[in-house]
């Protein structure tokens, strides 16, 4: 019988050789949490050209996403992906945050969310990328 071996959060979070990656309002240890990194992944808040292949943006209230969705998502390669995470209901953490809100903030500046995922214990995610159809 195969054992199937879990995957690294960068795998889950679409993280490839050479990407350009930003961690925004990240908690202490994040980097570390993604286990290791393919070759040539530059992790930071500069980039070439200024844009990002993936985006991951800790938000601690409504207010707060849509005050920085404008600049995260400017910052977005076409092709790349923006994770919004927000504290998960068991965390302990109060918020006005849930996928429905995250969705709708999106949705209402043109982006679209293709998969969600539990980026630990504390905190859920949900990401985001242009609608190619608008």
């Amino acid at each position: 019988m195969a054992v199937s071996t879990p995957r690294s959060l960068s795998r889950v979070l679409g993280i490839r050789q050479g990407h350009c990656v930003s961690l925004i309002n990240a908690p202490q240890g994040f980097p570390h949490a993604l286990g290791e990194l393919p070759d040539a992944v530059k992790v930071g808040r500069a980039s070439p050209g200024g844009l990002f292949d993936v985006i991951v943006f800790f938000a601690h209230s409504r207010a707060e996403l849509q005050r920085e969705f404008r600049y995260l998502a400017g910052r977005l390669q076409p092709d790349g992906g923006l994770w919004i995470s927000w504290p998960r209901k068991g965390s302990g953490v109060a918020t006005d945050l849930n996928e429905a809100v995250v969705r709708d903030v999106a949705l209402a500046r043109g982006l679209v969310d293709n998969k969600q995922c539990a980026i630990d214990a504390r905190w859920s995610g949900l990401r985001l990328v242009l609608n190619e159809s608008a």
